[in-house]
């Protein structure tokens, strides 16, 4: 694979930044977008513009067209059943919720049990609070080991037959942890609880199959994958979704309204009221495209490549600590905290230098308290990514040593 040629396709890095090239290291917080996206969003605006669904115009034809072309896209992307079974949504964030107020506030009692693990995004953890406070439920955590993995022990002790909903991260954004998803949720299901996966980390990173892993829910975001802001996907098991209820109320949703009330649309467009991000999802479809013809199997080696150079290359760096497995699978990023710096005076020192990371707590702060860390710098990569890149990288921390020392 000439991973060269496939960066050229990517005009935001061919840029100096502080008058130094460009080092774009903070992809697990948003991904660049290739050329072939951007082009694609262009004709759509400037070519279809027009409404969904709603016309039998020849614009809205063609938007139509390839927007439900989208669906078929993701469906095969991550080995979904049916397109029925892909919701369109803002992202991971808006997936999440979506599941904790339709199928969660519908099934979740007192007394239930809502299972997460300490390495959480946010995302994945604060609408289970409200859900909890909602409903009576309680929310358990998995507890995470020093090495960044989760304790075996606590897993088989927690996941018991009180736990209704196991929600977890198969790629952890802070630690670069993947977690054994398929066994994970055999093990929930065993129990007989409902599974959600939050995929932000792993879909566009590696090949997916959501039957094959077994898992009910799965939620990843656009923007991660080379995809638009703004636009993501729920995939939901077709007889979970079918049980639940609307979320939203609008225009598209539903079959027939009176004064009286409302009858609605069977799944998914039971959950898509109102018009959408049309040029979000068509732009989706083009990032599926051109990570389907480079091979996911390719990415997810490349993303295992630089992620082990960079854990040695930075090993390298005094007084460097580096989060998450050390055994050499791990997703594309490296957290670290440096002795010497702060995480946000660190990021300012590098955008210096022309290498965008990203610090702070990465939006998982009880995972941060675990790790006794005020925060961590993010180096994240994706295929577009190069070794000198991270050569580069160990230069700028060498100096920062200096500079702060």
């Amino acid at each position: 694979m000439d991973w060269h040629r496939i960066r050229s396709d990517f005009p935001i890095l061919d840029q100096q930044v502080n008058g130094h090239p460009l080092v774009y290291l903070d992809s697990a917080a948003s991904s660049q977008k290739p050329r072939a996206v951007i082009q694609t969003l262009t004709h759509y605006y400037e070519r279809d513009n027009a409404n969904v669904h709603r016309a039998l115009h020849e614009l809205s034809n063609r938007a139509t067209e390839a927007y439900e072309a989208t669906r078929g896209k993701v469906a095969r992307l991550i080995g979904a059943a049916s397109e029925d079974e892909i919701i369109f949504t803002r992202g991971t964030t808006e997936g999440i919720n979506l599941v904790a107020n339709t199928w969660g506030t519908q099934n979740l009692r007192a007394g239930d049990v809502i299972l997460v693990t300490g390495m959480e995004h946010h995302s994945n953890l604060v609408p289970w609070h409200l859900l909890a406070q909602r409903t009576g439920a309680t929310l358990k955590h998995i507890p995470v080991l020093d090495d960044g993995t989760l304790d075996p022990e606590a897993i088989d002790s927690l996941l018991n037959e009180q736990v209704k909903l196991f929600a977890f991260v198969h790629v952890s954004n802070s630690l670069g942890t993947i977690n054994p998803a398929k066994e994970l949720i055999a093990k929930a299901k065993a129990v007989g609880a409902v599974t959600l996966l939050d995929g932000a980390q792993s879909v566009g990173h590696m090949p997916i199959d959501v039957q094959d892993l077994g898992c009910d829910f799965l939620a990843f975001s656009g923007h991660k994958m080379c995809g638009p802001t703004g636009i993501g996907a729920l995939y939901g098991r077709m007889a979970l979704l079918e049980s639940m209820p609307p979320w939203h109320g609008g225009g598209e949703m539903i079959l027939s309204v009176t004064m009286e009330g409302s009858t609605y649309k069977g799944p998914p467009h039971r959950f898509e009221a109102g018009t959408p991000d049309i040029s979000g999802v068509i732009g989706l479809g083009a990032a599926i495209d051109y990570l389907q013809a480079i091979g996911l199997e390719s990415i997810q080696r490349h993303d295992h490549n630089l992620a082990n150079y960079a854990v040695q290359r930075m090993s390298e760096v005094p007084g460097i600590r580096i989060l998450g497995p050390q055994n050499g699978h791990r997703g594309a990023l490296v957290a670290f905290h440096l002795d010497f710096a702060h995480p946000h005076d660190l990021v300012e020192f590098a955008n210096s230098h022309g290498v965008a990371m990203r610090g702070g707590h990465h939006c998982t702060q009880p995972l941060m308290k675990r790790f006794k860390v005020p925060g961590t710098t993010r180096a994240s990569f994706y295929f577009y990514n190069t070794l000198e890149e991270i050569n580069r990288l160990v230069e700028v921390l060498l100096l920062a040593r200096k500079f702060f020392a």
